[in-house]
């Protein structure tokens, strides 16, 4: 039997792996790949316009850039990537500025990015052909492998949750009646429950669909009655998001330490950068701070008062700065962030009674390691039968970095673990065969829900079985995978047809809405091309969204299409064996799922067998009926 702290070494060790598999990856990719391959993936703009520059209200010089060609595409630019700018020289070929930049913001087409010094500045307003793109992530490694490392040598707090999460010893709680909240289920009112009486961790595992969200916000609420303040993290800014608004539309004060992926002034309203600069303080302090700019940039030489006015004048921003940041934190409830921007430096200090961490699931152990130095308790939500964290190192996620702190504590304290059971997102039959595969059969549907549908007699589910058109998937490029232009196609032409039986007055004024999901990037980027061209979907363009499984995860739809691309005599079906990610893809559906895929090539993994049975006894039933 290993000891914690011999895990968390060998995790270490499975990081650094990925560390240098990822990096090596990204060498390879930025060396190899053309520029116009980088714009297609998302990842690069180029050329870029330059806009304005000016230091941010948290004293951080920032540039405005601009993109001015391939704007359809959606790119992978967000808050806290670390990003690159280059150029292409006479002969074409890629030269990279000699730093790195930090993205501040993205707002559409226009991206705020935070740059060294001011040296860099000229240097980019004078280049041309400017591009940026994204860059390695050292940061995010070297904060994981700190956190890993506090955890390994950490006493008090941090070692006894260390030594709790590797073991049976049972975790410890308050003994109290239940209390009860009229507007939860059964199942979410336990939950709620479950976390107020826990000391050390408890789970809210919520399969699709059943309100996990909904319980977490109740949860923080009930924490609040008792807590001064708690902390708040997600593996992405998009979850971040998503709770930080719940919570601020309950009239809770949410400090948001970053800034969201959607700009609006909702959003921005509860960010940390956007508080600062309202505070009244404010202007004094940027008085000071352009009085140090201006000091600096016209200093005379023999200045023997160069150094004290400069000291002074820093001593007196420092001082604003603490006071205007020791009161916004003093009147935030929660404090929100990603699991990497809880080593923040304005978080120095920082200590709270209870984490909570959305989406766990979705997190590498080390990330979760890095919030909770900060705290007492950890209360984990989400959903291990869903999207698991991203790993590219082959040999590290057989050697088992893919496993998250979440299903470590499912495994080791099933008593800290609540499951929620009531969905309202789908008709009973697109529920059922998640339920029974993956929750074993657990889930029930409300009457709200059950049964939904949007047309009378129609089937919720459906697989039309490519095999007879002699479709054949196409190999392009390692990170792009696979595309299957004929069944993109076909793809779209079903969707016509289910239209045409919709008919168009109803799509419209009942907003139905659409999801086309592929596993594969290039096969969305293909459909979205496609859907571009094609006329008769001109007026519902609003209503369809196109996007990788992963791009979907969280949200739903009234029609989902899976376009599944494998067909190849050998059966071979490379990363859809994760099945857990075919879990998110058939659960985003309210009312109606179509798959698309070749029926020998896929069945030849026990899970798309039983899929394939299950949808076929569903036809069959519904012609007996």
């Amino acid at each position: 039997m290993t000891s914690p702290i011999q895990a968390l070494e060998q995790q270490r060790l499975l990081l650094q792996m990925e560390y240098h598999t990822e990096k090596e990856a990204f060498r390879k990719q930025t060396e190899e790949m053309g520029v116009q391959r980088k714009v297609k993936r998302g990842d690069a703009w180029w050329p870029l316009k330059v806009g304005n520059s000016y230091y941010n209200s948290l004293n951080q010089l920032v540039i405005e850039v601009f993109r001015t060609t391939d704007q359809d595409i959606e790119h992978t630019f967000e808050f806290g990537k670390s990003v690159m700018f280059f150029h292409q020289d006479e002969n074409s070929k890629i030269k990279y500025l000699p730093f790195s930049a930090t993205v501040s913001y993205v707002d559409g087409d226009r991206m705020v990015c935070i740059i060294p010094n001011n040296g860099y500045l000229v240097t980019l307003q004078k280049t041309e052909q400017l591009g940026v793109q994204l860059s390695f992530d050292e940061t995010s490694y070297r904060l994981m492998m700190e956190a890993l490392d506090r955890a390994i040598k950490g006493k008090g707090r941090i070692g006894y949750l260390r030594d709790l999460f590797y073991s049976h010893q049972k975790a410890e709680t308050f003994v109290f009646p239940p209390l009860h909240f009229p507007y939860l289920n059964p199942t979410q009112e336990e939950a709620v429950n479950l976390v107020l009486r826990s000391k050390d961790v408890a789970i809210v595992h919520g399969p699709p669909g059943t309100g996990k969200t909904t319980t977490l916000v109740e949860a923080i609420r009930e924490t609040l009655m008792r807590e001064n303040q708690v902390m708040v993290c997600a593996q992405s800014n998009m979850a971040v998001d998503w709770i930080s608004e719940k919570l601020v539309d309950r009239g809770i004060n949410v400090l948001r330490i970053g800034n969201p992926t959607r700009v609006n002034d909702k959003m921005l309203s509860f960010t940390y950068e956007r508080r600062f600069e309202a505070h009244p303080d404010y202007p004094h302090l940027w008085a000071i701070r352009k009085a140090i700019r201006e000091l600096r940039a016209h200093r005379k030489r023999g200045d023997e008062k160069f150094h004290q006015k400069l000291e002074s004048l820093k001593g007196r921003a420092t001082e604003l700065e603490i006071r205007i940041q020791n009161e916004l934190f003093g009147e935030a409830r929660v404090i929100a962030c990603t699991l990497i921007g809880a080593a923040n430096r304005l978080l120095d200090g920082q200590k709270f009674g209870t984490l909570f961490i959305d989406e766990a699931a979705q997190a590498l152990e080390a990330a979760c390691w890095i919030p909770i130095r900060r705290c007492s308790r950890v209360i984990l939500a989400g959903d291990h039968c869903q999207l698991p964290p991203t790993i590219k190192s082959v040999a590290a996620l057989k050697a088992g970095l893919g496993k998250t702190l979440m299903e470590r504590i499912v495994e080791t304290h099933p008593e800290a673990v609540t499951l929620l059971k009531i969905q309202y997102r789908m008709n009973e039959d697109i529920m059922r065969f998640s339920s029974n595969y993956f929750y074993d059969g657990q889930l029930e549907s409300s009457p709200t829900v059950k049964y939904r549908s949007i047309l009378d007699l129609d089937i919720p589910m459906e697989w039309i079985d490519t095999s007879d058109h002699l479709f054949k998937e196409e190999f392009v490029g390692e990170s792009f995978g696979r595309i299957n232009k004929e069944e993109a196609e076909l793809t779209l032409n079903t969707l016509q047809q289910y239209f045409e039986r919709i008919g168009k007055q109803r799509l419209l004024e009942e907003h139905i809405d659409v999801g086309i999901i592929s596993p594969y990037r290039a096969q969305v980027q293909y459909l979205r091309r496609l859907l571009m061209k094609q006329e008769l979907f001109k007026p519902f363009r609003r209503q369809i969204s196109i996007n990788t499984v992963d791009g979907f995860q969280g949200q739903e739809r009234d029609i989902i299409v899976v376009s599944m691309v494998r067909a190849n005599e050998e059966g071979q079906i490379g990363f859809l064996r994760d099945l857990r990610r075919m879990n998110v893809a058939i659960t985003r559906a309210r009312m109606k799922l179509i798959i698309l895929g070749d029926m020998p090539t896929l069945t030849h993994h026990p899970f798309y067998r039983q899929l394939w049975q299950y949808i076929s006894n569903l036809q069959k039933d519904s012609k007996l009926t």
